[in-house]
């Protein structure tokens, strides 16, 4: 295969983002050096069902579940909310049947006016990004009310910086989707948390 890599200089100019107020670093910064294309890209993991993550977990790993799709909760970490959103079968985004494609549609306006609805969220980002596993799985990051640093692309390094957020309204939180997406069918798996009694005394 022919290197067709284009050369980026270092000296060039960096791109305007690095000195956006929603750009999570600050320092001197150079441009990478970009590496020559591959023949042959690796595969991603999962492509073979049987070694697929996504695949083995059972529904209990899970904060709602229906008969062809399971959400599932990453945390907590520095967003109030970041969920996924995958196919029960072993499925990639280009391989949906209609069925599953406009499934995809109404459950994720489903869960973006849920998580809107959380005290604290201004906006929920919804993104695909496929190179790290072939089961399609779509992300779902709410973005704190009021932190104007953390609108735009940057919102899922910003969520790698952040300390975690506190665990209980956390879980309270993830109860209230799983029961909101419930509501239309599908079952709950995540209970709310119990009350602690003798925090009221």
């Amino acid at each position: 295969m022919a290197d067709d890599t284009p050369a980026v200089p270092h000296d060039r100019e960096l791109p305007d983002f690095v000195s956006w107020p929603t750009f999570p670093f600050e320092g001197e910064f150079k441009i990478r050096a970009l590496d020559p294309p591959v023949e042959l890209e690796p595969d991603r993991e999962g492509e073979d069902p049987s070694t697929c993550t996504a695949c083995k977990r059972t529904d209990e790993d899970y904060i709602w579940v229906d008969e062809r799709w399971r959400l599932r909760a990453l945390g907590p970490t520095g967003l109030p909310m970041v969920l996924m959103l995958e196919t029960r079968s072993h499925l990639d985004l280009g391989d949906l049947p209609n069925l599953l494609a406009t499934e995809m549609g109404v459950l994720t306006v489903r869960l973006e006016r849920a998580i809107r609805c959380l005290d604290g969220v201004a906006r929920v980002h919804v993104n695909r990004w496929g190179d790290g596993s072939a089961h399609l799985h779509l992300w779902f990051l709410a973005r704190p009310y009021g932190q104007l640093q953390l609108r735009g692309t940057f919102l899922s390094l910003w969520d790698d910086v952040l300390p975690p957020v506190e665990e209980r309204p956390w879980l309270e939180n993830l109860a209230f989707v799983a029961a909101y997406l419930a509501e239309h069918g599908g079952r709950a798996v995540m209970a709310p948390p119990p009350i602690d009694w003798g925090a009221a005394e």
